[in-house]
């Protein structure tokens, strides 16, 4: 048909001019013809190439809705008798059914009661405890202070660094008060489904009203009590906004007491820490030396140990910085390590190892290093601990090693005498000093071609000292008073470059300061680099004898 249709089309055109009209006029309506004849034929031959796909695409569909009313429909099956239907209890329930039913599962809230934690077991943080006892009461004996008018707070925010007994305040505070008690993890209440974690706020706020007197907690409160921001869509949003709600609704006479905790209070919402809701805040710190003993001898009863050589008081001076959780762990790491070379009694040579396995890492006794490394080593951390038994106002040294721990070849250890409160100017310029003696020390005995990378994090150490003590703690000379605490105090380009200027002074003077020193103590340094290589670790006592300082 195409053929023909050009065809005619070509005699229109060349007998354009001989033909006459009415030849003419028969030539276009064969030409008419022939092109709608051939529009005709490719539409019936492009509808049948169609037909197979479209009827693969119906069949495709329709198996899919069928499977989709499957999954769905309710089984009406019954079970013949009482036992098959023990055994089936599903059965009759629908699939949607069981799918809302696992929402509402995870959902559930789970209570205790006759929980056995007290205050006696919450141990370093006392007065904290204190500031609980009333909260205890109130929930004793609430008709007590409604009668008088009196309000207690409706939610208290627990603060503090990990590990330093927060959870267990709030067991403790559920436990001496005998009522139900309610916990949540902060991640718990989010899920995939929008709604979701607000429909979990309702629902453990509606059971802890029904079980009032109760206490809800809301651990690591700050994954879900973040602050909101304006440009944030409104679904993830919903749950803090329904424990906003939930709090405010809270009656004075219901009994019930929230308390959340986190370890960073600067992200959390401003309208949870308004009275009224989070009205209360008790900031948890690591424990001091007098509550650091008293843990270690809460856990040292769990275990066997030599009891006229470990003594608490010791090891709390040692553990400066340590939270309760890391003397738990660092009581059982001792334990194990006995047990490990055939010891039923741990010692102080236990102690002393699980409290480098804490503080510095595993020890890689499998890891070779030359006899060139290892003194070079030895030097490196002999010029810390000379420059800090040498120095005024350094922290004093507790230990000196050169085998290979974590990520460091060796590793200086100084313990302060008491927990330190507040740093003097001249303790900071002292630790500057220290952390500068690696360096220098390098430089006096290897030369400046073989100063190695090991005094990156020395270096780091240093610089970060020198930047707190002239651009926030206000110390330096030229600086005078001015206090940067944050980033949000926008400074000139030319105060930046005064406290870079005065920082670069602070760190040179420290370096000339301690290269003199070690270099008019030389005789004494090598002796150290020397005894290390042998004994590879050192104790405080032993170099003060070694090296014949008082």
């Amino acid at each position: 048909m195409y053929e023909e249709a050009i065809q005619i089309f070509k005699q229109t055109d060349d007998f354009r001019e001989f033909a006459t009209p009415k030849q003419h006029q028969q030539l276009q309506e064969q030409y008419g013809i022939a092109i709608t004849n051939l529009k005709s034929n490719l539409y019936q031959d492009k509808r049948k190439s169609l037909i197979l796909p479209g009827v693969i695409q119906l069949l495709i569909t329709a198996a899919i809705i069928y499977q989709i009313f499957y999954y769905f429909q309710p089984n009406q099956t019954k079970p013949k008798n009482e036992k098959a239907q023990k055994e089936t209890p599903d059965q009759g329930v629908g699939r949607m059914d069981r799918f809302y039913n696992i929402l509402r599962n995870n959902q559930s809230v789970q209570e205790e009661r006759n929980i056995p934690t007290r205050f006696n077991d919450v141990l370093g943080i006392d007065e904290f405890k204190e500031e609980l006892e009333e909260i205890v009461e109130f929930l004793k004996n609430p008709k007590k202070y409604t009668d008088s008018g009196a309000k207690l707070p409706k939610g208290i925010l627990l603060i503090g660094p990990p590990g330093t007994g927060k959870t267990l305040l709030a067991r403790a505070l559920a436990g001496e008060a005998g009522c139900a008690f309610y916990y949540k993890s902060g991640s718990e209440f989010d899920e995939m489904f929008v709604g979701v974690g607000a429909s979990r706020v309702r629902e453990i706020f509606k059971a802890a009203r029904a079980k009032a007197p109760a206490i809800i907690f809301i651990d690591e409160i700050d994954s879900i009590g973040g602050r909101r921001r304006a440009q944030d869509p409104g679904y993830s949003r919903d749950t803090i906004n329904q424990i906003l709600t939930e709090m405010d609704g809270f009656k004075q006479t219901e009994s019930v007491i929230v308390i959340g905790a986190t370890n960073f209070e600067q992200v959390l919402d401003p309208a949870l820490k308004r009275p009224g809701r989070f009205d209360k805040m008790i900031h948890v710190p690591l424990p001091d030396v007098k509550g650091r003993e008293q843990i270690f001898s809460y856990y040292l009863k769990k275990i066997k140990f030599d009891e006229k050589k470990v003594l608490p008081q010791n090891l709390a001076r040692q553990t400066s910085g340590f939270s309760g959780a890391d003397i738990q762990n660092m009581v059982n790491v001792a334990i194990l390590n006995a047990i490990k070379h055939e010891r039923q009694i741990a010692s102080t040579e236990d102690f002393e190892f699980a409290i480098d396995r804490i503080s510095m890492g595993i020890g890689r006794k499998n890891m070779h290093v030359s006899d060139k490394e290892k003194l070079m080593t030895a030097y490196h951390e002999g010029g810390h601990a000379l420059t800090s038994l040498l120095t005024d106002g350094a922290m004093p040294l507790h230990k000196v090693t050169i085998l290979p721990r974590g990520g460091a070849l060796g590793f200086t250890a100084m313990l302060p005498e008491k927990d330190q409160l507040n740093y003097t100017r001249k303790g900071i310029i002292a630790s500057i000093d220290v952390a500068m003696g690696g360096r220098a020390a390098e430089d006096l005995f290897l030369g400046k071609d073989d100063i190695t990378s090991g005094c990156s994090n020395d270096l780091a150490k240093a610089t970060d000292l020198a930047y707190m003590f002239v651009k926030q703690l206000g110390m330096d000379d030229q600086i005078s008073l001015i206090s940067i605490q944050s980033d949000r105090v926008k400074t000139s380009d030319q105060f930046d470059y005064m406290v870079d200027m005065e920082v670069k002074k602070i760190l040179e003077e420290s370096y000339k300061r301690v290269k003199s020193l070690l270099k008019s103590n030389e005789n004494k340094l090598k002796e150290l680099a020397t005894e290390l290589v042998k004994k590879e670790t050192l104790s405080a006592e032993e170099i003060r004898r070694l090296l014949k300082i008082k």
